[in-house]
């Protein structure tokens, strides 16, 4: 690329996107080769958002985009790295580098199928074309656009009407290049009127090598389905991440997410609801451990679009050494949205006075007969309860680490997966000791757990 090494990150995409995207788009229909061109046309008009922008005016991630990345030769790697969670039986799946890691889509015996966007695409042509492009975008930014422009694969999944899972669906997305890759992912998951599925979503990255994934999930929950989604995230100190899920919920289902992100360097996490069918309901939590340098920015939006649905959003925090952590949560509540009810919650523990948060929950209610409350806290380990605990005998890192144990297994006792939830109160006390890094590097094992004995009751605390 002639003079690449002068051209700012919106400059190298553009002149990638227009030498490639005749050769990426040869596959698609006309309608996602327009979605393509239009969401092309409007990066170069206004390419990637800045610090001046409200929504991006505490998040680091822009600042990685000074970083020289490969945003051309990415390779589909066939990996052999296998998170396999203790006691737990899914149906495992992998992404490496933003590709399938099996070129053919699987239908699974309850008629599931799982695959790849891109196969999907060419092999269901009528399905792909009614959902994929559907969801309201709600943040409207150059990372959706140059996603929706050159985005080559990513994982479908596809629940038909009255089908149960009959066991999680598993997803390990590896991060695993030397020449510091940007990487864009596009997935799709669509459960349809009575479905029901479990999904645990994994980043991991191997290797210490700079990388940037920017990820963009679609989610469509037909009327009366159940989706339970996990999305969890331990990477490398170098590598950047932002993960988006748009989601549309019709009438009377009912959604679940747990976003919990135990390392990485600057992650951000969008999570959009549009409910859209009366009688829905959805819970959403998060939990960020973070210390170091590491940046974790959670950015949440409900729109109440029809009456008679509920929500909740509880997100919780602990930020040690010079660590910092945003989060945006916002709810609208639409003038015909009557009977609503909507909650939002940000508690954070910060450990030191180095560390930083910025928590904004915010509510735009424009009707009348609703109940909606919001509310955030920022403070340190309750000194009270550690002098309690030293009284009884507990070393005083011994009653710290306790307390921030029970902070955050407030959100973890909400997972619905037994095993998972087991596993991932191992890795937060892990985490909470310092004994968790990166994939590349985890002591945690996940066929052979350690155990922690707590001689105390967790309930008195």
């Amino acid at each position: 690329m002639e003079n690449q090494e002068k051209m700012t990150a919106q400059e190298k995409f553009i002149d990638y996107a227009k030498k490639s995207i005749e050769t990426i788009s040869s596959c698609d229909s006309p309608r996602i080769k327009k979605l393509r061109q239009e969401a092309l046309n409007r990066f170069i008009d206004r390419g990637f958002p800045t610090n001046k922008m409200e929504k991006w005016r505490n998040s680091k991630l822009l600042e990685c985009l000074n970083q020289d990345f490969n945003i051309e030769s990415i390779e589909n790697k066939k990996h052999d790295f296998c998170c396999v969670i203790q006691n737990l039986d899914a149906e495992v799946v992998t992404i490496t580098n933003g590709f399938y890691s099996d070129e053919n889509l699987k239908t699974l015996s309850s008629g599931i199928i799982i695959g790849s966007t891109h196969k999907a695409m060419q092999e269901y042509p009528e399905l792909f074309e009614k959902y994929f492009g559907t969801c309201n975008i709600n943040d409207d930014n150059g990372f959706y656009d140059i996603n929706t422009a050159l985005w080559k694969d990513g994982f479908f999944i596809y629940a038909p009407k009255n089908i149960v899972a009959e066991k999680p669906i598993q997803i390990i997305k590896i991060t695993d290049e030397d020449n510091s890759p940007f990487i864009q992912t596009r997935n799709l998951i669509i459960a349809e009127a009575n479905s029901q599925l479990q999904i645990i979503d994994c980043d991991d990255s191997i290797k210490e090598q700079s990388s940037f994934v920017n990820s963009y999930t679609e989610i469509i929950i037909g009327e009366n389905a159940q989706l339970e989604n996990y999305k969890l995230q331990n990477l490398n100190d170098n590598s950047s991440l932002l993960n988006t899920n748009t989601i549309k919920q019709l009438a009377n289902s009912r959604l679940q997410t747990h976003t919990v992100s135990f390392n990485g360097g600057k992650i951000r996490n969008n999570i959009f609801v549009d409910i859209d069918g009366e009688g829905a309901e959805c819970n959403l939590y998060g939990l960020y451990l973070v210390d170091k340098t590491q940046h974790v920015d959670n950015q949440i939006k409900v729109n109440h679009n029809v009456a008679n649905c509920n929500s909740t959003e509880k997100f919780k925090g602990i930020l040690d050494n010079e660590a910092t952590a945003v989060f945006n949560g916002h709810v609208y509540v639409a003038p015909n949205a009557q009977k609503t009810n909507a909650y939002q919650n940000n508690s954070n523990i910060i450990l030191t006075d180095k560390a930083k948060i910025s928590t904004m929950p915010f509510l735009e209610i424009y009707a009348d007969d609703v109940k909606c409350s919001h509310g955030s806290s920022i403070g340190q380990l309750d000194q009270e309860a550690m002098f309690y605990m030293q009284q009884r005998g507990i070393s005083r890192e011994n009653a710290r680490m306790l307390l921030m144990y029970a902070f955050a297994a407030e959100i973890s006792n909400n997972i619905g997966i037994e095993a998972l939830r087991e596993r991932i109160d191992d890795m937060i006390k892990r985490r909470l000791k310092g004994e968790l890094s990166c994939c590349e590097n985890c002591v945690f094992q996940c066929n052979t757990p350690k155990e922690y004995d707590f001689k105390i009751d967790l309930s008195k605390i």
